[in-house]
């Protein structure tokens, strides 16, 4: 082999490299990104089944967990950290008159929820994803 063909080798290994690790570091911000949604997907779902089940929303993450509504409250893949979580809290006001006109105040007495509770949870990470939408509104 001559020195040109050398270079021209190595130059040519060199730019494959470097595709290659691009698309690699793409790859785990795309994985990162779907743990994010499925992550969210899992506890949005938890929050619906804890008020479907208890008809008030959960007080806070951990008390999904205590209630066995997830094993455990999943750390964020952007951030690394299962404290960035930003629940969106909602408040429950019935107008308390229970079921009344019609059953002759047989639901009268029914006691219906209030006060706030998480009905949604976003990510707390900055920057957006590779779609251009921020991870707090995903």
């Amino acid at each position: 082999f001559t020195l040109i063909e050398l270079l021209v080798v190595v130059t040519i290994v060199g730019l494959l490299a470097g595709i290659a690790v691009v698309n690699v570091l793409g790859a785990q911000r795309k994985a990162a990104e779907n743990v994010l949604k499925a992550d969210l997907a899992l506890m949005r779902q938890g929050i619906d089944n804890f008020y479907a089940d208890k008809q008030r929303y959960p007080s806070s993450l951990e008390e999904l967990v205590e209630a066995k509504y997830m094993r455990k409250i999943p750390v964020d893949p952007i951030t690394k950290s299962a404290d960035t979580w930003v629940p969106v809290t909602e408040e429950i006001d019935f107008d308390g008159g229970g079921f009344g006109g019609g059953f002759g105040g047989a639901f009268d007495s029914f006691d219906t929820p209030s006060g706030p509770g998480i009905s949604d949870v976003r990510s707390g990470a900055e920057g957006e994803t590779l779609d251009g939408v921020p991870y707090g509104e995903l």
